[in-house]
């Protein structure tokens, strides 16, 4: 036991695997454990660097073997994967012991173990999501359910919702079939209550966050995504600049290249969907309202994305206009500054005084 200085460890449904390695990196313990066993076993173990993958539980894990005087680090599944000895043999074992070599390398990127007031935080988020996905597909089942009876309200979900109740009336409509519509109803309301409850909870989140407040200076970063960017990112001196911030975001360009040739893809799409989802929607806001307004009263800003929508299209343009957000939200963050839109003028003048 006083051989291991560094563990990995493979959180499962109903088992965990540990893999010890002593200070040369050899493998000195395979171990089963239940949840309950690998908490007892953590709390007899001397203080040694504990990797995990980034995934369910984790965090909870993290934060309890803290707790316990050891060091926990998160690793993205991505940088575990090849590290495991075969990758025709993925089992528990072989990814504990993948875990523990990639917890080793000294290059490797950990994610931020997040708190819990920023786990309750973004739970809510979660339930948010989860409510409109449900609604979502609430709807389309009684659209779908409506035209087997020749009854076509459109696409538009205002316009269904609108709908509805006069279709209670509707004589075409089987008197068997308007329970369904009735139960619809009711169901939708519920589902609109947990949505107006969410975005109460994360709007009081939004209010109580300088930091949140600071990033809603940004065109197109509105109360949600403020919230979500503040408790996703946890401190974002992590990060080393704006880029790599991006880069964990998912919103850089896939890389194919060699022989000093350059070969760019489509986005990683790396990171957190919901997270980048919501970028995206604001970078859809901020394009339209650069393009609407009057060519002499745009921003310095406004006339970049002008420019890049004009060069190469309305999607990648929504990617580049979101990645350039995550950098200035990285710069606000990191450095404690508020969003100055003319900050530019000052950088060049620095830059202007120090070439003279």
């Amino acid at each position: 036991m006083t051989e291991i200085t560094t563990v990995g460890v493979d959180l499962a449904k109903e088992v965990i695997v540990v893999c010890g390695g002593n200070a040369a990196g050899r493998v000195v313990l395979r171990k089963q454990l239940s949840f309950v066993g690998f908490s007892q076993w953590a709390a007899n173990l001397p203080p040694c660097v504990i990797g995990m993958e980034a995934c369910s539980s984790a965090h909870h894990w993290a934060r309890k073997l803290k707790r316990m005087g050891h060091t926990p680090q998160l690793i993205a599944a991505e940088h575990v994967e090849p590290f495991r000895m075969s990758r025709v043999a993925k089992n528990d074992h072989n990814d504990a012991m993948a875990i523990m070599v990639a917890v080793r390398q000294p290059t490797m990127r950990f994610v931020t173990v997040k708190s819990v007031d920023d786990q309750a935080m973004l739970s809510w988020h979660r339930c948010r999501s989860g409510f409109i996905d449900e609604r979502k597909s609430l709807l389309n089942r009684a659209r779908g359910l409506l035209s087997e009876f020749g009854i076509w309200v459109g696409l538009s979900t205002a316009v269904l919702v609108r709908k509805l109740p006069e279709l209670m009336d509707e004589p075409t409509l089987p008197d068997l079939f308007k329970p369904i519509l009735l139960h619809t109803l009711e169901h939708l309301r519920q589902i609109e209550q947990r949505v107006e409850e969410c975005d109460a909870r994360i709007a009081a989140h939004a209010m109580g966050s300088e930091a949140a407040q600071r990033v809603q200076k940004i065109s197109g970063v509105g109360v949600v995504t403020a919230s979500a960017l503040v408790a996703t990112i946890g401190d974002p001196k992590n990060f080393r600049n704006g880029r790599q911030m991006a880069a964990w975001a998912g919103l850089v360009p896939k890389q194919n290249s060699s022989g000093g040739k350059t070969r760019l893809g489509k986005i990683t799409k790396h990171g957190d969907s919901y997270l980048r989802g919501l970028l995206t929607q604001g970078a859809r806001s901020t394009l339209q309202v650069a393009l609407k307004r009057e060519p002499q009263k745009r921003s310095r800003l406004e006339q970049w994305i002008v420019a890049v929508h004009g060069r190469v299209g309305y999607h990648k343009t929504l990617v580049a206009i979101a990645n350039k957000h995550l950098r200035m939200i990285w710069a606000i963050l990191a450095k404690g500054e508020a969003y100055d839109p003319n900050a530019w003028r000052l950088y060049q003048q620095q830059k202007a005084n120090v070439s003279a």
